[in-house]
């Protein structure tokens, strides 16, 4: 069996699903190919073919039909192939007392499917479809400057000189009027033709080159170039609003400064950002922003991320940090080693996937689409019905009622219906990506907004995922002289736990003392010399083996594993000197949204591999039932009886020890700040690890399918109004064409209010 490649391709000049279905339909009947989704959003096509596929040939099929192809990459590259749950990530820790796991989101995670990460973002030419005479495509810069504006105005100054020339010679109005509407006709025609010769004989161009030659056939000529001028406007504007569309996606790119300062020999040097090779280490300056993904060497600044993920509040970054490309540095220079090539950074895996997602339709998109195929042969057979039924059988007059069908035509165009949901689709996504949310497809938009109940992660989802010193309390010594000699022990270490000690001495402004023979004893804890006595920093077992604990003591130590923190205690000769407390904590605003998810009527349910006792404690201050003690298949079994139960199951989990019941649920959606893991495993991603913004994301979900309601029902309801009054004798072929253009930017402008969600 020969190898199936996939290929990706810039195509220019799609402003509406119309013209992506057009593309799809012509390239699927190609020899060789297999599989191709094309979305005029994001202005892209990924094919599936044979290696012998003819993709000269293929291009020039694509150019004859009026639109630009070009390869994003000059390779193809194997095609993916959808893999298996990710089984190997049951054997990752999950969530066990006293690891307080990180749950390592730094390990890379590998995935059948690699999303054709080879394919680039460079801009799309704009010239590629020029060569081909082309005037059909989204803007690039000016209207007025681009092939389908400069055609736009050419057909009405056409008009308004054929207006002058038969107020001046009235003998050749009809002739001035015909040549006027041919300026704009022969373009459309043309695309009309190629359309019909690839397989697709039923577009819009075709309902609008037989309307305009019926109109020249039956005398109505002025009517008729009026139309192919109005045609050609709302065009124009589809291709403005298309243009909006896909810049608030590509605008993601060019928040990536073009320049780095990479240090080399001593100094440092200007390169291009793109060619900036992992490794690397760059200087940061003050209001610089940060040219790749990287991670801070030295330095410590306030970082602005609100411009990837709109996280409002500066965040406060040093050593060991990592800071994501196209951040803005606040007030400090701060030197990083680069850890993703250009190609690989956060935002070019954002842009990436919000294509990609645009590319996967959804239910009700579908749906449209089959409709659509029915709606306009359907809507030529009901105007030639009308055209000829009434003469034929009740005596009408021919020029009226061919009149009359010739403006079925123009209403029943198909552009606002097959415009309503992907325009819809498109700002939903963009402006989810712009706030760190985002949604792999059309199908996961619409699938979020319908779940009933919402199953979340303990560590790293519904807390920050790393202990936390919540109490300190002494025993023989003061609280500071606890810290002090504690911190003493673990400097140096990179245990959760210490670090958790260490940051909690340096938030009180402790000094750590000086430790020596330090030693760690395995399952214990540590021990070493400090100010010339023997300090013990453990368990409460071990401690108790060193000295006698106090009732007392031993039932503050209880009440503290009661609220699910891990107690140590610290032993200074043979006397116990104090109890430190600690806890990975709920995040900041893991109550509220668990609230807001109750409030919007949907059950929420913690499945955490945590203890019982660590995780009722957690549930209890949140508010929220608690199963714990899970391995990871037994996350899974819950989702799949909550499924078999009726209800519509969101996980939401790290995206690795959560794999198996991420991928069972309607839509799992995994938490993180960037990583491989958080992008790729689940259907959808929150980037910067807010619970409020799963909240977010089914909000959006529900506003995205109520514009797409308000959308269908306005391209729906102007034609069924329009249909009744061109039937009646009130409106004709102008009003016609008004109707659908003005439906066709009615919700294009509706959609966009998405882009502020």
């Amino acid at each position: 069996m020969s190898e199936t490649l996939q290929t990706r391709y810039r195509v220019t000049g799609m402003d509406c699903a119309a013209c992506a279905a057009k593309i799809e339909t012509a390239v699927r009947r190609m020899p060789g190919v297999e599989d191709v989704t094309v979305s005029a959003t994001a202005g892209s096509m990924t094919l599936r073919h044979a290696p012998a596929t003819d993709l000269a040939a293929l291009e020039t099929k694509i150019a004859g039909l009026g639109y630009g192809a070009q390869r994003a990459s000059a390779a193809s590259s194997p095609a993916p192939t959808l893999a298996e749950p990710a089984a190997a990530c049951c054997g990752h820790d999950h969530d066990h007392a006293g690891r307080n796991a990180d749950h390592g989101h730094a390990h890379r995670h590998e995935h059948g499917h690699d999303h054709d990460h080879g394919h680039g973002h460079e801009a799309e030419r704009g010239g590629v479809a020029g060569l081909h005479g082309h005037d059909h495509g989204p803007t690039e810069g000016p209207w007025w400057r681009s092939s389908k504006g400069l055609l736009t105005i050419a057909s009405g100054v056409g008009l308004a000189a054929a207006y002058g020339v038969g107020r001046l010679v009235p003998s050749a109005n009809m002739w001035a009027f015909e040549a006027a509407m041919l300026i704009g006709l022969v373009p459309i025609a043309r695309r009309a033709v190629m359309a019909a010769l690839a397989g697709v004989p039923f577009t819009i161009e075709t309902l609008m080159t037989i309307a305009a030659v019926g109109a020249v056939i039956i005398g109505a000529g002025e009517e008729g170039a009026a139309v192919v001028f109005l045609f050609l406007v709302g065009e124009l504007l589809e291709g403005v609003a298309a243009g909006k569309a896909r810049a608030s996606i590509t605008a993601l790119a060019t928040l990536v400064p073009k320049t780095a300062l990479v240090e080399t020999d001593g100094g440092t040097r200007e390169v291009p950002a793109e060619t900036l090779p992992v490794g690397a280490v760059v200087l940061v300056r003050p209001g610089d922003r940060v040219p790749a993904d990287g991670l801070i060497l030295s330095g410590e600044s306030s970082i602005d991320e609100s411009p990837v993920s709109g996280e409002s509040v500066p965040v406060r970054k040093g050593q060991d940090d990592t800071v994501f490309a196209g951040t803005v540095n606040g007030e400090a220079a701060l030197r990083v080693r680069v850890t993703a090539a250009a190609a690989d950074n956060t935002i070019a895996r954002v842009v990436r996937l919000v294509e990609e997602a645009q590319e996967s339709k959804a239910p009700t998109e579908r749906f449209i689409d089959r409709f659509a195929r029915f709606y306009t042969p359907g809507v030529l057979v009901v105007g030639a019905l009308v055209a000829t039924v009434p003469p034929l059988l009740m005596g009408g007059a021919w020029s009226e009622w061919i009149y009359k069908g010739l403006a079925i035509l123009l209403i029943g165009c198909p552009c606002a219906l097959v415009i309503s949901t992907p325009a819809a689709i498109a700002a939903s996504l963009s402006a989810g990506a712009r706030r760190g949310l985002l949604l792999k497809g059309g199908a996961v938009l619409e699938a979020i907004g319908k779940v009933t109940t919402v199953a979340l992660d303990k560590t790293g989802t519904l807390t920050a995922g790393k202990p936390r010193v919540t109490d300190v309390v002494p025993l023989g010594r003061d609280a500071g002289e606890v810290l002090r000699l504690a911190a003493a022990l673990e400097t140096g270490s990179s245990h959760p736990l210490a670090q958790a000690i260490l940051a909690r001495a340096a938030a009180d402004g402790v000094r750590a003392a000086q430790a020596s023979d330090g030693k760690a004893l395995g399952g214990k804890g540590v021990t070493g010399i400090v100010d010339g006595v023997e300090v013990f920093l453990g368990s409460a077992k071990a401690a108790a083996e060193r000295t006698a604990l106090d009732a007392r003591t031993l039932d503050r130590i209880e009440a503290l594993n009661h609220d699910g923190k891990t107690v140590s205690v610290l032993v200074a000769g043979t006397a116990a000197a104090g109890l430190i407390a600690m806890r990975d904590e709920p995040r900041p605003d893991a109550r509220a949204a668990l609230a807001a998810l109750n409030g919007a009527g949907l059950k929420t349910v913690m499945l955490t591999g945590d203890n019982r006792r660590t995780g009722e404690a957690v549930g209890r201050e949140l508010g929220i039932e608690v199963r714990a003690e899970l391995l990871p298949q037994d996350k899974q079994r819950i989702v799949d009886e909550l499924q078999r139960s009726g209800e519509r199951v969101a996980k939401v989990g790290d995206g690795i020890n959560d794999a198996p019941a991420l991928a069972a649920a309607h839509v799992g959606i995994a938490m993180g700040g960037g990583t491989d893991v958080a992008l790729e495993t689940a259907d959808a991603a929150v980037l910067h690890g807010r619970v409020m913004d799963v909240v977010e994301m089914i909000a959006l979900s529900k506003k995205t399918m109520a514009n797409i309601r308000q959308n269908i029902a306005i391209a729906l309801g102007l034609k069924a109004v329009f249909l009744v009054t061109t039937i009646a004798g009130v409106t004709g072929l102008w009003p016609a064409i008004l109707a659908d253009t003005g439906a066709t930017v009615l919700v294009t402008a509706n959609a966009m209010r998405l882009l502020r969600a």
